[in-house]
């Protein structure tokens, strides 16, 4: 997942609302979202290839999500898969500081990587490459692949947009927030960061939205808790046909 943007305690009918594209490789096997054989509990895609997940929330009202931070010259070419991370957390009952706590002793063992994680009411954040535990404070944030609220031109014009969306509280919230995700805008090149990648490829994945013939955005994820139980409550995933924006399949999920 390379782009979240959330209102956290910023809304007065929604306590938490997340939303989120993630973009893979297009021959990256991967599930929709669902409930788990496995771990019952736990709704989230899944990564087939390493088995993990880049976002998923419990039937306990849990929440974890996490994006690569980006540092090409730096990639472990045998570090364990990042999707194990939010897995972890989620089937662990740990409360998320706890679980933090401890992620910090195996953490180097990771390529980089940026961990939102814990419920409507209390949200942490951790980066391996800060190495620092943070609360997350009321209102909107945006993470993508550098550390939280970086402003990139993407996730300015993402959290510019969302808090317009919620400002304005239209019926149709979820379709102006999945066609926020959908944004394909490709910023100048003297607006971009430089990560290590060629300008051809910082430009591609300047957008919200990433179409390419191998990369791009796989699916994107909304998800809601409702002001009047506090909990959440309201799952949707989009997935997408390769190199296009058109959707392939939609699961959504309500408690």
């Amino acid at each position: 997942m390379c782009l979240t943007v959330f209102a956290f305690q910023a809304d007065p009918d929604y306590p938490l609302i997340f939303a989120s594209n993630r973009d893979e490789f297009y021959d990256r096997p991967a599930q929709p979202a669902t409930f788990w054989y496995d771990h019952p509990g736990l709704l989230a895609g899944r990564d087939l290839k390493a088995g993990g997940t880049w976002l998923g929330i419990t039937s306990d009202h849990r929440f974890a999500a996490i994006t690569n931070y980006r540092d090409i010259e730096n990639i472990k070419d045998n570090a364990p898969s990042r999707g194990d991370i939010v897995t972890a957390y989620l089937t662990s009952g740990m409360e998320a500081p706890d679980y933090l706590k401890k992620l910090r002793g195996t953490a180097d063992q990771y390529n980089g990587f940026n961990l939102i994680a814990g419920t409507t009411t209390e949200l942490w954040y951790y980066s391996n490459e800060l190495d620092e535990i943070s609360k997350v404070a009321p209102g909107i944030h945006t993470l993508s692949n550098a550390f939280l609220d970086t402003p990139w031109p993407k996730t300015e014009k993402a959290k510019g947009c969302f808090r317009q969306i919620l400002k304005h509280r239209r019926a149709d919230l979820d379709n102006e927030v999945f066609e926020l995700l959908r944004d394909r805008e490709i910023f100048p090149d003297d607006r971009l960061p430089s990560t290590g990648l060629s300008p051809q490829m910082e430009r591609l994945v300047s957008s919200i939205f990433i179409t390419s013939e191998s990369y791009g955005t796989r699916c994107s994820t909304l998800i809601k808790a409702g002001s009047n139980t506090g909990k959440l409550n309201t799952f949707t995933e989009k997935t997408y046909k390769k190199s296009t924006d058109e959707a392939e399949g939609t699961v959504s999920y309500k408690f």
